[in-house]
């Protein structure tokens, strides 16, 4: 709820990625931000790595999921995001599974080295994705692409470890070179006294390296950046330019 009322009094709009069994046991929180006008969005049911489902598996929990949070929101749910970014290469039936559920874009991909996978020599830019009858929309993860090297700030770990200057800097390069900056964060990292798990220490600063600064760097990027939802900028990409993304 800290989220929605801190988007509320910015009044930026985003897109909002459930899991399905959290829309089951915070069913009010699923609601109030679709009525807040935010975008209700797919993270899967189970919080399982997609590439830990068999293909009939990932299907019925992308459906699942689907289901929980239309029949909540009273709205068709276009969009998902794997657990930890999991859209990888070796899953041949990934974006099949999600264009049979229904979906219309995928925000997946992690186009650089990531502890899941990520795809290294992914497209950057929001594309097409086509398969034999039909075609979903990616949005990969924002990276910048400095001499071949690929890094992303914009969520996270990632946001919490860098400083704003950078993150700002960063977000006008990626904006020049005619991309969307997708930033991401989860509600956990705006809290700093949020339980904490007994992890070794990677995975300990990892998870929880400066959640103290957290808060006040998505203040300033708020205020600094306009923000909309994947839907409404499919929606305008397609009024406007007749949709620029391409395959």
């Amino acid at each position: 709820y800290s989220l929605l009322q801190l988007f509320s009094e910015k009044q930026v709009f985003v897109t909002c990625f459930f899991l399905g069994w959290v829309a089951q046991k915070f069913p009010n929180l699923v609601k109030e931000a679709s009525s807040n006008g935010h975008e209700i969005a797919s993270h899967g049911y189970s919080h399982t790595l997609s590439y830990r489902l068999s293909e009939n598996d990932f299907f019925e929990d992308v459906m699942k999921a689907k289901s929980i949070l239309e029949d909540l929101s009273g709205r068709p749910v276009l969009g998902y995001r794997s657990p930890g970014f999991s859209g990888i290469k070796e899953i041949p039936w990934f974006f099949d599974k999600l264009i049979d559920a229904g979906y219309v874009y995928d925000s997946s991909i992690f186009p650089a080295k990531h502890g899941h996978g990520g795809i290294r020599s992914s497209c950057l830019a929001p594309h097409l994705i086509m398969r034999a009858d039909n075609s979903i929309i990616e949005f990969p993860i924002t990276v910048l692409d400095i001499m071949g090297y690929k890094l992303c700030l914009f969520g996270g770990g990632y946001l919490r470890l860098f400083p704003y200057r950078m993150i700002k800097w960063g977000a006008k390069y990626v904006i020049k070179d005619n991309r969307p900056v997708i930033f991401y964060i989860h509600p956990r990292e705006i809290d700093p006294s949020h339980p904490r798990l007994p992890l070794n220490s990677y995975r300990t600063f990892k998870s929880y390296v400066n959640l103290k600064t957290t808060k006040n760097k998505l203040d300033k990027i708020l205020d600094e950046f306009q923000f909309t939802t994947f839907q409404k900028y499919i929606k305008k990409e397609q009024e406007v330019n007749g949709s620029n993304i391409q395959e």
